[in-house]
């Protein structure tokens, strides 16, 4: 069965001297892997539209085994993510959590589109403004993942009574009462709180230039690692590189 679906290239690996096995995220199909033949040849239209992070038209043949895409067009190919390295560490960490935390065959057109969001703010912005829409990304992705941390009120009792703590133990944020249930819960202010709440609940399209003072955003880089250290379950080489990067800064 052939179809016709658009979708981002989240992974590639050769097969064979002229082959590439292919991982697209899209938009009809969800995570679906094809071979696309021909495509490790520099003159073969199929060598454009299957690099890492382009958007795509593709139209792939449906198999029980190993699908094929038969014919691809390049839709947008976020060329200034692969001219810079910083944002090639950043678009690969993208890729790579979904990769891991998304289910194959099961499309999302939500989660689709927040990813296409997200490389295109990586593209078109300075490196040092990803961080914010990244994070929108993971919280949301960690959502579809099944263990994004409660985020709108206390875990415990459901009220909002500042100051509010972020617990990874108990999975999200605890109110004034109920603090006391984790000892290593970091209190948050207000404004932190809020911004979980914002990036857990908000398109990014909709939130439009973020500002966020530094020590705030690395509370907050530091909660969400942590969490995902405790909840996320799958080693990324990319972030072990993104790590690498920033003790160079």
């Amino acid at each position: 069965m052939l179809e016709k679906t658009r979708g981002i290239v989240i992974k590639t690996q050769d097969y064979s001297e002229s082959h590439k096995i292919v991982t697209i995220y899209s938009n009809k199909l969800g995570k679906i892997t094809a071979i696309a033949r021909g495509a490790k040849k520099p003159k073969s239209r199929m060598a454009a539209v299957t690099q890492p992070f382009i958007l795509g038209e593709f139209f792939i043949y449906i198999n029980s085994g190993l699908s094929t895409i038969q014919q691809g067009d390049v839709v947008d190919s976020l060329r200034f993510i692969r001219e810079d390295i910083i944002k090639t560490a950043y678009a690969a960490y993208i890729v790579e959590l979904t990769d891991k935390l998304v289910d194959s065959n099961l499309p999302d057109n939500y989660l689709f589109d927040q990813l296409y969001q997200t490389l295109s703010w990586i593209a078109e912005h300075d490196d040092a403004d990803a961080e914010i829409p990244m994070m929108m990304y993971e919280l949301k992705l960690f959502a579809k993942g099944g263990f994004a941390p409660t985020v709108s009120n206390c875990v415990s009792c459901g009220r909002r009574d500042t100051p509010l703590y972020f617990s990874i133990a108990e999975g999200g944020l605890l109110c004034s009462r109920c603090n006391h249930i984790d000892s290593e819960a970091t209190m948050l202010p207000d404004n932190v709180a809020k911004l979980l709440h914002i990036f857990m609940s908000v398109e990014l399209e909709r939130v439009g230039t973020i500002s966020v003072k530094s020590a705030n955003k690395d509370l907050l880089r530091q909660l969400i690692d942590a969490y995902y250290e405790q909840y996320g379950g799958y080693y990324l080489k990319s972030k072990r590189f993104l790590n690498q990067l920033d003790k160079l800064k």
